[in-house]
C-alpha cells in the first residue's frame, strides 16, 4: 500500500470535501490526476509511487495518503490555479517536520544562521537527487511569512565592548581565510551568477548549493570579525543565487528556504541593500504563486530597509518589482506611479558615486523596460485583457527585446521577454505576431535549462490554440512546442 501512497488507517473515514472541491475545479479526470501524480514523483526520484484510479477516488473519500503523495498534490493544485494551495487547503495532513526542514521563523543568530544553511546545503546536496527535499517542504505566505521576515528590521545585539575579552586567534591556524583567498570565493560567486544568467537556473544549482556548503564551514572556524562578516555577505548571495535558481528550475519551497536563509545571512553580515534583493526576489517568487499581496509586503520590507543605503540601480528595481505587485493586485495609478519611479531613480543610477555590486548589475535598461512593461501587460489581464494596457505595455516590450538581442550574457532574459512580447500581441489580438515571438523564445529555451520558460512558452501556446486555434501559425507552433519542449520531459 505504502507503494501507491495509501494510508495505514482506514477508521472514521469521510469523504474529503476540500480535495474534491479543488479536484472538481481543476477539470482534470481521476486518470489525468494519477498521472501527473506519477509524472511529479518521478521527476522527484520517487519511483516507488505508482497511483491509479482507484487510489484517487480513495483519497476523495477521505483516506489519507504518505508523503510525498500530499506535498506533490500541493504543487500540483498550487500550479493549475497558480496561488498557493496548501495540503491544509487540500483537506489532508501534514507529516511532522523538524524546525529546521519546515516553516519561515528561524532564528535570528549568527550561530544558528550558519547551523541552518549547513544542514540545509547538505540535506540538499545528498537528498535532492531522490527529490525528498523538496517534497518535506511547505510553502510559507500570509502572515506566517510576512512577520517572522520583518525582524529582518530589527537591530541585531550590540557586539561586546572593546573592553571585554575576545577569545584569542591564532595567526598560525590555518582555517583563517587570507584576502586572495576571499577574493577567489567573490569572483566564484560572479561566475555562477554569469552561469544562471546564460544558462539557466538547472544546470549549475548543485554547483552552489555545494560552494554554499563550503562556506557555511568556513563560517564554523575562527576568523576575525571582518572575515566573518565578508564570509556571511558571500553565504547570503550564495543561498540567494541557490534560492533563484531552484525557483527557476520549479522547486518552489525549496527556493523559498534558500531565501530566508540568504536574508538571515545578509543580516549577520550588515548588508541592508543585500538583504533588500533578497526580499525581492521573494516578493518575485510571491507573484509567480498568485500572492500579489505579500509581494508587496516583501518589496515595502525591502524598501524601508535600505531607504538609506541602497544605490539608485537597487532603488529602481525595488520600485519595478513595487509595480508588478501593483499591477497583479489591479492597481492602475499606484501602477504608474511605481513605473514612474523606477524609471526616474534609475536615470540616476550613472551618477552614484561608488560601483554597483554584482547581484545588482543585471538590472540593466533592458531589464527595466522589461519589468515595467510586464507590469502594464500583467494590468491587462487582470483588468479583462485591457487592450489600453496592452497598448501601454508594447512599445516598452519591444525596447526590451531590441536591447536584450544583443546582450549575449542574459539568454533567459531575452527568452522572458520575447514570450512577454507574444502575449502582448495575443493582448492585441494580433496572433500571427505573437506566433513569430513565441517560436523565437522556444529556440533560445531549448539552450536555457529553465522550467519558468518553458511553463511560459506552454502557457501563451495554450492561449493561442484556445483564442485562434484555427489559424495555420498556431497550429504550427503548436506542433513545433510538442517537439522542441515536450511536456515529460524533467525539470532539473
Amino acid at each position: 500500500m505504502g507503494g501507491n501512497g495509501g494510508s495505514g488507517t482506514h477508521a472514521d473515514k469521510r469523504p474529503n470535501e476540500l480535495l474534491g472541491s479543488w479536484f472538481v475545479r481543476s477539470g482534470w479526470s481521476k486518470g489525468e490526476l494519477a498521472r501527473q501524480v506519477n509524472r511529479r514523483a518521478r521527476q522527484l526520484g520517487a519511483n516507488h509511487i505508482s497511483t491509479d484510479t482507484s487510489r484517487v477516488r480513495r483519497w476523495l473519500d477521505g483516506e489519507n495518503p504518505r508523503e510525498p503523495i500530499p506535498r506533490i498534490l500541493s504543487e500540483l493544485f498550487s500550479e493549475r490555479f497558480g496561488c498557493v494551495v496548501s495540503i491544509e487547503d487540500l483537506g489532508l495532513r501534514a507529516a511532522r517536520q523538524s524546525p529546521a526542514a519546515s516553516g519561515v521563523d528561524l532564528p535570528w543568530t549568527g550561530p544558528q544562521t550558519v547551523a541552518l544553511l549547513g544542514e540545509f546545503s547538505r540535506s540538499d546536496l545528498m537528498l535532492a537527487r531522490r527529490g525528498f527535499l523538496g517534497t518535506s517542504l511547505a510553502l510559507s505566505a500570509g502572515p506566517s511569512l510576512i512577520e517572522p521576515m520583518q525582524r529582518w528590521l530589527v537591530p541585531s545585539p550590540a557586539s561586546p565592548a572593546p573592553s571585554e575579552p575576545r577569545p584569542a586567534l591564532d595567526p598560525r591556524r590555518p582555517g583563517r581565510l587570507s584576502q586572495p583567498e576571499l577574493d577567489l570565493l567573490e569572483s566564484t560567486t560572479r561566475m555562477f551568477r554569469q552561469w544562471d544568467a546564460q544558462c539557466g537556473g538547472g544546470l549549475r544549482r548543485k554547483a552552489v548549493v555545494g560552494q554554499l556548503h563550503e562556506v557555511t564551514d568556513l563560517l564554523q572556524e575562527p576568523q576575525p570579525e571582518a572575515t566573518t562578516r565578508k564570509l556571511f555577505q558571500v553565504a547570503a548571495e550564495l543561498a540567494e543565487l541557490a534560492g533563484w535558481m531552484s525557483y527557476d528550475v520549479g522547486l518552489q519551497p525549496t527556493a523559498q528556504k534558500y531565501f530566508v536563509l540568504a536574508l538571515h545571512a545578509a543580516k549577520e553580515a550588515g548588508d541592508k541593500p543585500l538583504g533588500s534583493y533578497i526580499l525581492s526576489s521573494m516578493s518575485r517568487q510571491m507573484i509567480h504563486l498568485g500572492r500579489p499581496e505579500d509581494a508587496l509586503e516583501l518589496i515595502h520590507l525591502a524598501q524601508y530597509g535600505s531607504r538609506d543605503c541602497a544605490s539608485p540601480r537597487t532603488q529602481s528595481m525595488l520600485y519595478a518589482m513595487e509595480a508588478r505587485a501593483y499591477a497583479n493586485m489591479g492597481q492602475p495609478g499606484k501602477t504608474k506611479r511605481a513605473v514612474r519611479m523606477a524609471e526616474d531613480t534609475f536615470a540616476e543610477a550613472d551618477e552614484w558615486d561608488e560601483p554597483d555590486p554584482d547581484w545588482i548589475r543585471f538590472f540593466s535598461e533592458a531589464e527595466l523596460y522589461g519589468e515595467n512593461s510586464h507590469s502594464f501587460r500583467d494590468l491587462a489581464y487582470v483588468a479583462g485583457r485591457s487592450p489600453t494596457y496592452a497598448s501601454l505595455a508594447e512599445p516598452l516590450m519591444r525596447r526590451a527585446v531590441e536591447l536584450f538581442a544583443r546582450d549575449s550574457e542574459h539568454q533567459r532574459s531575452y527568452a522572458l521577454n520575447l514570450i512577454g512580447m507574444a502575449t502582448v500581441h495575443l493582448l492585441q489580438r494580433e496572433p500571427e505576431e505573437s506566433t513569430a515571438y513565441a517560436a523565437q523564445a522556444m529556440d533560445i529555451a531549448k539552450k536555457v535549462r529553465s522550467e519558468r520558460v518553458n511553463t511560459r512558452i506552454r502557457k501563451t501556446v495554450d492561449t493561442a490554440v484556445r483564442d485562434h486555434g484555427d489559424l495555420a501559425a498556431v497550429v504550427d507552433l503548436s506542433d513545433k512546442l510538442a517537439v522542441d519542449l515536450p511536456e515529460n520531459a524533467e525539470a532539473v
